[in-house]
């Protein structure tokens, strides 16, 4: 049985990393096998704060050695990382990558390199983001950042679309074979505004802003799933930063719809595999 080995933190309210990415994933027709960095009771914006614990970077070692003692290494079809509890997950991250590519090469590694918004309430531990810089994004298929974890990676600054543009093309050049940008927002004060970028080009996906009185959490690990999905379904990156753009919309339409801030990926269910709007994108 195939499956997709999902490495991020988890809320047992809302949605956020796992608990953002492992139902979309489920609902396209994957098998998915979380394994939880961290473990709340909500995320980490509610201003009442929350409960729990990131767990030992051995409880990463242990679970994946687990699932290569009864030979299912080989089945995974990819790896995706999210938020990390500490500098020691990350490597035991890179160890996971290396023996489940090491059992199918064929597999991805799709890391969102979360590297922490302050002004969000989101604070990663010591020597994470350097770890994401040097080691885990070089070693990725395909990176899953914002504009400011491109501008991090790319050593450069971002506050227009040519430098989006050439920022992608440097993190290009440092090993992953895609960059998905999950939120530009120099680009464009009207619209919400996301990147492709491969070695045949760039492509813009643009979607309308939506009224939220407070903004949804989980978002980009929802569009990490969403991407991973249907790329390993249809093989053509340029459709699946489509979908991921029209499906994420429709899940933020529901939440927005419902008065909510949690994703409504449940309610939004049927939407995530066929979305009923599709937005053009902008070859550059």
């Amino acid at each position: 049985m195939k499956g997709i080995l999902s490495i991020q933190s988890h809320v047992v309210y809302g949605h956020a990393g796992n608990s953002s990415a492992v139902f979309p994933l489920q609902r396209m027709g994957f098998e998915v096998w979380p394994i939880h960095t961290v473990q709340f009771s909500n995320h980490t914006q509610y201003k009442e704060g929350w409960t729990g614990r990131a767990f030992d970077a051995q409880d990463i070692h242990a679970l994946v050695n687990g699932m290569s003692a009864i030979g299912q290494l080989a089945n995974c079809q990819a790896v995706i990382s999210g938020y990390q509890g500490s500098a020691e997950q990350c490597a035991a991250i890179e160890d996971t990558v290396k023996k489940v590519k090491a059992e199918n090469p064929a597999a991805l590694y799709v890391c969102d390199p979360v590297m922490g918004a302050p002004d969000k309430g989101c604070i990663v531990a010591p020597g994470i983001a350097e770890q994401l810089i040097n080691t885990l994004m070089p070693m990725a298929d395909i990176i899953v950042p914002n504009q400011f974890e491109l501008s991090q990676f790319a050593g450069m600054e971002i506050t227009s679309l040519d430098d989006a543009i050439e920022a992608c093309r440097v993190a290009l050049n440092k090993g992953p074979k895609m960059v998905v940008v999950k939120h530009l927002h120099s680009v464009s004060d009207e619209m919400f505004s996301m990147m492709l970028a491969t070695e045949a080009g760039c492509w813009l996906a643009q979607r309308p802003h939506l009224p939220f009185d407070k903004q949804p959490v989980g978002v980009g690990d929802l569009i990490s799933a969403l991407f991973t999905g249907q790329f390993l379904a249809q093989g053509n990156a340029v459709e699946a930063f489509a979908h991921c753009n029209d499906a994420c919309y429709a899940v933020l339409k529901e939440t927005a719809a419902r008065g909510e801030w949690e994703l409504q990926t449940i309610a939004a269910q049927n939407e995530i595999v066929t979305p009923a709007e599709r937005f053009t994108l902008q070859a550059l």
